[in-house]
């Protein structure tokens, strides 16, 4: 998968060079490869989110075989929730995990801590018990700032690579593939709501993608850790 390994620069090129077809094509491609190369090993994260809606869509269209999972949280919103149910009646395939932690409302003192405890562990330990060589996310470098240096093929970790198939999407356009397939979303974005978290750390805001996420604290439009640390727990 080496002709997937390009610059900051390459990636953004392609953002405005290629159409909304090349680019469902290219995603496309990098699941097959991603499957061919990990098979049952390949996983694919599922945040239920919009981005998350189409990287599902297209992952089922390589292979019916392919798992997910979902980290959920105490704080994610009631609708987030009962997508959450909806989806794994649906895709039985998908498995969720959830933090056994009770410290409450860490959220206020420290954001990282909170979501290291909710989120990161809980993917950590998702890879872990899936057994998973190569992990499939709704990542794109259009959503914010912190989001502009990722590639669509990572290796954070020994022995586990990541795939971002829609790295290179814009925000239109995952509208225009979720309008065009017909694909259900969550109630929020009816809301006004343009990136989906927890609820004491998700507001409707002005700006990018991501900047309703944090809004107030020093991680304002920031990451939870998912995407940053390393995710490999010991075999």
């Amino acid at each position: 998968m080496n002709e997937y390994n390009l610059t900051s620069e390459e990636i953004f090129e392609m953002v405005n060079g290629l159409t909304l077809p090349q680019k469902i094509q290219r995603s496309l491609d990098l699941i097959e490869d991603a499957y061919n190369e990990y098979g049952e090993n390949l996983i694919a994260a599922n945040s239920l989110g919009k981005d998350s809606c189409v990287v599902w869509d297209l992952v089922k269209q390589v292979s019916k075989d392919i798992k997910g999972f979902i980290v959920t949280t105490p704080y994610k919103p009631l609708e987030t929730k009962s997508y959450m149910r909806d989806f794994v009646k649906r895709y039985p395939e998908t498995s969720i995990f959830e933090s056994d932690s009770t410290v409450d409302k860490l959220y206020e003192t420290d954001p990282d801590g909170c979501c290291e405890i909710y989120k990161v562990e809980p993917t950590r330990q998702a890879l872990k018990e899936l057994k998973a060589k190569c992990w499939i996310t709704g990542l794109r470098c259009t959503e914010g700032r912190t989001r502009t240096d990722y590639r669509e093929i990572e290796f954070r970790d020994k022995d586990l690579a990541k795939l971002n198939p829609i790295l290179i999407w814009e925000e239109r356009e995952i509208w225009q593939y979720l309008a065009m397939n017909q694909i259900k979303v969550n109630k929020l974005y009816k809301e006004g709501y343009r990136s989906l978290g927890c609820t004491p750390c998700t507001a409707v805001a002005v700006g990018d993608e991501r900047s309703g996420r944090w809004l107030g604290s020093s991680k304002c439009g920031g990451e939870c850790g998912i995407h940053t640390k390393s995710l490999k727990l010991p075999a």
